[in-house]
């Protein structure tokens, strides 16, 4: 194991003592799988976007195999800790990860994770994305993404932006508009993005860039002005307004996403059934319905799509990060 794999001093004992022990598996072609439960863990706590695809999808995968999928979450350290639990467990495909656009902001903002956020994992296949939606402070007199980017340029740092957290994806989508459209606004954390909703309808900041449900319904109720999405494409819940790169800033996007992942060195026939039966779950219109529910855009890919997006996602944040000197709380 190299110094980058080994789980680092604050996370030994923890693994030690939480790891749970799996029975071996001797892997051939030929030899049936599943044959035991499977386990999703999820390195956060219950509740929210991650839970609800992920016991949507296990009750699909339970349906088709007659095993139980048991949920596991395992949150600390802003997901770390319950990632290098699936980066130790035994690569049978009997514990998996699901992982969202915080993992590849976390390969940088943090240089000394205990695993390695690409080689030690197998990448399994998609399951959502949630794109964000430009929402700004009615009082502020901008209408377009053009207008809003003039307008920060003449008031260069006196702009305030509210965001869930540093370096989570509310935060990292304004980075990276500033970045690309040389534009200045000062951040304004929060422990959650409640509160920085409260403070824009309030005036207190002029910007925010919420998840989809965040922030669409007080738009639609007119006490907020959005003005974009923050995704590659048009959102099926809001098709009229425009993505930030349709609007003015080409090749913009940022979205939050989803996916699983195995522990590296799970067979790759192991893999195979787990995105295909997966992939059978989320193409399941009641699956895809309640997904959409959420503000969720169900997604499937194979493993190495999965695979060539992360590392693509990786190197986007990586720069993001590097450029805007960006450190973890």
């Amino acid at each position: 194991m190299t110094s980058r794999n080994r789980p680092s001093g604050w996370l030994s004992a923890a693994l030690i003592a939480s790891t749970v022990p799996l029975p071996a598996f001797a892997v051939e072609k030929t030899q049936p799988f599943p044959t035991q439960p499977i386990r999703i863990i999820i390195p956060f706590p219950a509740g929210g976007p991650r839970d609800t695809q992920a016991r949507l999808i296990g009750m699909k995968l339970t349906e088709a195999w007659g095993y139980s999928i048991v949920i596991d979450n395992r949150a600390g350290a802003n997901g770390i800790l319950g990632t290098a639990l699936a980066a130790q467990a035994t690569p049978n495909g009997y514990t998996i990860l699901m992982i969202s656009a915080g993992h590849a902001v976390s390969a940088t903002l943090y240089p000394k994770l205990p695993y390695d956020s690409l080689r030690d994992f197998a990448p399994i296949g998609r399951s959502a994305s949630a794109p964000g939606i430009v929402v700004v402070a009615p009082a502020l007199p901008v209408k377009s993404v053009p207008e809003l980017v003039d307008y920060a340029r003449a008031r260069a740092g006196k702009l305030f932006y509210s965001s869930a957290g540093t370096g989570s994806p509310s935060h990292l989508a304004v980075e990276l508009f500033k970045l690309m459209t040389r534009t200045e606004f000062t951040h304004v954390p929060y422990k959650g993005m409640a509160q920085g909703i409260t403070d824009l309808l309030a005036g207190q900041v002029q910007l925010s860039m919420p998840s989809i449900p965040g922030g669409l319904p007080l738009t639609r109720a007119g006490k907020l002005r959005a003005l974009a999405v923050t995704g590659a494409r048009r959102s099926p819940a809001v098709p009229d307004l425009p993505t930030v790169a349709e609007a003015g800033v080409p090749g913009y996007s940022a979205t939050n996403w989803y996916g699983f992942a195995a522990p590296a060195r799970t067979p790759q026939v192991i893999v195979a059934k787990l995105n295909a039966e997966i992939s059978r779950a989320i193409a399941a219109p009641d699956t895809r319905a309640h997904m959409a529910d959420i503000g969720l855009e169900a997604e499937t890919s194979t493993p190495a799509e999965f695979g060539e997006f992360m590392k693509s996602e990786i190197a986007k944040w990586a720069k993001v990060i590097r450029a805007t000197g960006l450190k973890p709380e």
